[in-house]
């Protein structure tokens, strides 16, 4: 792969700068301790809640919202999968926007991923949630004490010290981690399943469908699913530390995917068909604990498999927020990299190879975040709505790079013409299905992006590299960008009008299916846009 390829076609007066802090990350990691990784990313705080939030929102249905969920990350990480195959770059997912749509793009989408740090600040507060159990002064209702939020800046400041040292040492300890999360759920499933099975669970208690199915489609963001098999990225975050990017890449994202997916059904259907028949006086809606999966143990006498749990509770949320703390330090570094933030933080350390400025803001990051929001589902689903945008621009930019004559992509995933747009209508849709009460919060929050892009633009402001390294007018760059800016502003009017928390003025399903509809028209004007950016910055200067 070219160096016109990698960087986006070209260098620009600070790419030697860029080359030679890129050139630091060191290429160890294999197809292991990328699945490691991603796998590790996936499983964390979601497989102690999410199967109790998927059934109070579905019911037995959830089953389907799992699968889904499955086949519909899987189409997303395809064309993630051939973007880092294409263009290996350390915290590439925040690389590829800015260079296939330009600044604008690449600002709103940068700063949409570093407010999903808070996705971190989720993981922490589940690990403090189950730590209540031994420590009941930390947690209060749904919110840190003030002594819980010291002991989770705490956690904060020691996940941030073990990343501060080389990768291979990062993957090793993860690796470990991997196959305790693994081993601790296939236990939980075996001995509820043999204590508690109760025959008749996907017809009792109001049927399969009690909320009906459209209720599957709230379950996949508002009931914690998405989040909880969102991380299937990972591994692509750290391409540009990949010994054969390639063909570890993509064998290792699917890999990741797949066993998350059989791992969560797996404890869907223990939790369904193990819930005592007491608790479900009030259907499936009414089925409430603190602690799901180790209260339930405690009910079904398993005190062992609780104190076990209670455990996991620490080391499989502990475990995510660690690779957490990682991608989220190469994110900030390819902000860097962009000049979103200042190009302070895009300093790699010679020695370790790590990003060590990033790891530092990123920390900032995650304390603020542990602050104003209290609870795990409502921190999960404003942060999560904020990354799944990543998805809709990749589509966008594996599209625009792939336009490019002679082929700007790898060409290892086929069917490419078909897959990207049919990826933005899912992403868009994943966004959407989150529901109003937290869109009317992240997409504004999202739209902050505009300003930092406006002061970027200012006389004397730093400039990041992106193709051909010239700026192009404000008028330019925003005719570039403002697919995005239309885009957000639709995705709010139309939560708004929909049914998921809505006002159902749009009455289901003939909102989802015109979330689609704008969602195919914006990507077909998304891709144009960038084909004419793509073919402005990289023409030759006169």
């Amino acid at each position: 792969m070219s160096e016109r390829q990698v960087t986006g076609g070209g260098g620009g007066a600070d790419a030697p700068g860029v080359q030679i802090q890129e050139g630091r990350l060191r290429r160890e990691l294999g197809f292991w301790g990328l699945t490691a990784i991603g796998f590790s990313n996936i499983v964390g705080s979601g497989w102690l809640f999410a199967a109790m939030y998927a059934a109070q929102t579905a019911g037995p249905a959830s089953l389907l919202s799992w699968i889904g969920a499955g086949l519909l990350c899987a189409l997303v990480a395809l064309v993630m999968i051939e973007l880092g195959a294409s263009r290996p770059e350390g915290g590439g997912t925040v690389r590829w926007p800015l260079f296939a749509s330009g600044r604008l793009v690449g600002t709103v989408v940068g700063w949409s991923v570093l407010l999903s740090v808070g996705g971190t600040a989720a993981e922490i507060s589940a690990i403090m949630q189950y730590a209540a159990h031994y420590l009941p002064g930390i947690y209060n209702g749904h919110t840190l004490t003030a002594s819980g939020l010291a002991l989770a800046a705490g956690l904060s400041v020691l996940l941030t010290a073990l990343n501060w040292f080389a990768v291979r040492m990062f993957a090793q300890l993860n690796n470990l981690v991997s196959v305790f999360k693994i081993v601790v759920p296939v236990i939980t499933v075996i001995a509820l399943i043999a204590s508690g099975w109760h025959s008749g669970r996907l017809t009792d208690h109001g049927g399969f469908a009690p909320y009906g199915y459209a209720a599957c489609l709230t379950a996949l963001a508002g009931g914690g699913i998405v989040y909880s098999v969102n991380g299937f990225q990972a591994p692509l975050d750290f391409s540009g530390e990949t010994r054969n990017p390639r063909r570890t890449i993509p064998a290792a994202v699917l890999t990741g995917i797949g066993l998350a997916v059989l791992m969560y059904l797996a404890l869907q259907v223990a939790f369904l068909f193990t819930v005592p028949d007491k608790v479900l006086g009030g259907g499936w809606s009414g089925v409430s604990f603190e602690s799901p999966f180790g209260q339930l143990a405690l009910i079904l006498n398993l005190h062992w498999l609780s104190s076990l749990l209670y455990a996991d509770a620490v080391i499989s949320p502990g475990g995510s927020a660690y690779v957490g703390v990682a991608i989220d330090a190469r994110h900030t570094y390819a902000l860097a990299k962009n000049g979103t933030i200042p190009r302070f933080f895009m300093k790699v350390h010679e020695r370790s190879g790590m990003p060590r400025r990033a790891l530092v803001i990123n920390l900032a990051v995650i304390i603020v975040f542990l602050l104003p929001v209290g609870g795990w589902q409502d921190i999960v689903s404003v942060m999560g709505d904020m990354y799944l945008l990543i998805y809709a621009a990749s589509a966008v930019a594996v599209a625009v790079f792939r336009a490019e004559p002679g082929g700007g992509t790898a060409g290892w995933v086929p069917g490419l013409r078909w897959i990207a747009p049919l990826s933005f209508v899912v992403a868009t849709e994943f966004v959407y299905w989150s529901g109003w009460h937290d869109l009317r919060l992240a997409l504004p929050l999202v739209l902050g992006g505009i300003l930092i892009f406006l002061a970027m633009r200012r006389p004397g402001a730093q400039r990041g590299t992106e193709p051909g390294g010239r700026r192009g007018s404000l008028t330019a760059e925003l005719r570039t960008g403002a697919w995005l800016v239309c885009y957000l502003a639709a995705l709010t009017l139309l939560s708004w009008l929909g049914t998921f928390e809505g006002s159902a003025h749009l009455p289901a399903p003939y909102d989802s299916l015109t979330v689609a509809v704008i969602a195919l028209a914006v990507f077909f004007w998304a891709v144009r846009s960038g084909v004419r950016h793509r073919a402005t910055t990289l023409a030759p200067a006169s």
